[in-house]
């Protein structure tokens, strides 16, 4: 800026006469979008773009959207659904397409797009033709060999995941686990998910993963982020991840992105989820599931226990009943008891430790259903046993009867079966009398 002296300018005032500048005209918004939009139509449509497709999606009104990009720079496309009901192959990021449309402005946003009357391939893009090349390359080498894949284990001790910590992907995960199996620990390795640092942050995650999987800590890792385009993805293409991944210890689950979506991350996987949410599920067995499956199990081991317990009731007091001799039989009866307790501890036992594995809480409940059988049990036994001890002859000499028994030894319980001179013996409570059987007077 030039500044001048004050009588120079006066100079000039005086030498020119003033003469105001004409004022630019004033728009509205919406007209200015029109007239941009009328220009734009007038000067080139219609118009025939090349490029490759980015973040191509479809609405749920069937109008489809992406961008058209190239090294220079890139343009927002529509396809309305009328126009996308005629395209004969469903469009991918990263290939590259040839289209035919018109310009025009989005007045309610003021941007410039793209309207797409047809859309056709014009050969793969540059990141989709690298994708290609890569894919061919590690499957040929057995990356991606079915047989050395592992099913994800129906009961982890732990599961790792590998995700970005403020990523939407990891509040799915947390989500998911929290209700299908809380009581997993989960190891978080933080790690980026999209740039150019992504895929070295997401190896050295895997790797911090790998130690605790080798030390029996968890049994599946999780290696999830949500959609995006193809550059968004662009870091689980990487190969050294690739190789990284095939060397995990235990079973990795890969649910990156939507279900349209396919890295080289997800063919080295053990196991491949359509989305993270998904690869959660996978991971964990809803718990409700594995209660319901104790529950019928203890149901069945009482029910087995009950029934055995009832048998072995029955068979004591049919044999009690049959007694003649009760203090011959009752040792005899003891250790057929004895043998059936041992049995039966044995049969829960051995049920207990099939089931220990599942669930730590159940074990309790079944022992103490079991110990309150045994209790059950040996108060039947103690009952049995007073009943037996009850019909013991000794008590009956301890009231002053005596015990008759012939010279064969056997007992004489009426007088028709004695005759006089007769000799017998008399057992009393305190030892044997001999007697000789007298006419009656």
């Amino acid at each position: 800026m030039e500044w001048l002296a004050p009588r120079k300018a006066a100079d000039l005032l005086m030498a020119e006469p003033y003469r105001p500048a004409l004022a630019p005209r004033i728009w509205q918004v919406g007209a200015l979008c029109r007239a941009i939009a009328d220009a734009l139509e007038a000067r080139f449509n219609p118009v025939a773009v090349r490029g490759e497709i980015s973040g191509f999606s479809r609405a749920s009104s069937g109008h489809c959207y992406f961008s058209l990009k190239d090294p220079q720079g890139q343009i927002r496309c529509a396809i309305f659904r009328r126009a996308a009901g005629l395209m004969d192959f469903l469009p991918r990021d990263g290939e590259m397409v040839e289209v035919l449309g018109r310009l025009a402005v989005y007045e309610p946003r003021g941007d410039l797009q793209l309207i797409v009357e047809s859309l056709a391939r014009a050969g793969p893009g540059a990141l989709f033709e690298q994708f290609l090349q890569l894919k061919a390359r590690l499957q040929a080498q057995g990356l991606f060999d079915p047989g050395r894949k592992r099913p994800a284990p129906v009961l982890p001790r732990g599961i790792g995941v590998v995700t970005s910590p403020g990523a939407a992907a990891l509040h799915d995960v947390v989500t998911a686990l929290r209700r299908r199996a809380p009581h997993v620990p989960v190891a978080l390795a933080p790690a980026a998910v999209q740039g150019s640092q992504a895929p070295a942050e997401l190896i050295h995650a895997l790797t911090a993963l790998y130690r605790l999987g080798e030390a029996g800590k968890l049994d599946v890792i999780l290696l999830v982020r949500g959609g995006g385009s193809i550059e968004d993805l662009w870091a689980f293409n990487d190969e050294q991840l690739a190789r990284t991944i095939v060397q995990s210890p235990v079973p990795v689950i890969c649910g990156v992105g939507h279900e349209t979506d396919f890295t080289i991350a997800d063919f080295c996987a053990d196991v491949r989820a359509p989305t993270p949410t998904a690869a959660a599920e996978l991971a964990a067995q809803p718990r409700d599931s594995w209660l319901e499956d104790l529950l019928r199990f203890e149901n069945r081991l009482k029910g087995a226990t009950g029934g055995r317990m009832d048998s072995a009731a029955q068979r004591l007091d049919v044999a009690a009943a049959r007694l003649g001799r009760p203090l011959a039989r009752m040792g005899e009866q003891r250790l057929r008891l004895g043998r059936t307790g041992d049995r039966l501890r044995y049969a829960v036992r051995e049920r207990l430790e099939r089931g220990k594995g599942r669930l730590l809480s159940a074990e309790s409940q079944l022992k103490h259903a079991v110990h309150t059988r045994l209790q059950r049990a040996a108060q039947l036994f103690d009952r049995s046993r007073l009943r037996l001890e009850l019909l013991d002859p000794r008590l009956v000499l301890e009231r002053g009867y005596a015990l008759l028994r012939d010279e064969a030894g056997l007992p004489i319980s009426s007088a028709g079966q004695t005759f006089p001179g007769q000799s017998l013996r008399a057992t009393l409570r305190d030892g044997e009398v001999a007697l000789t059987v007298t006419p009656p007077r």
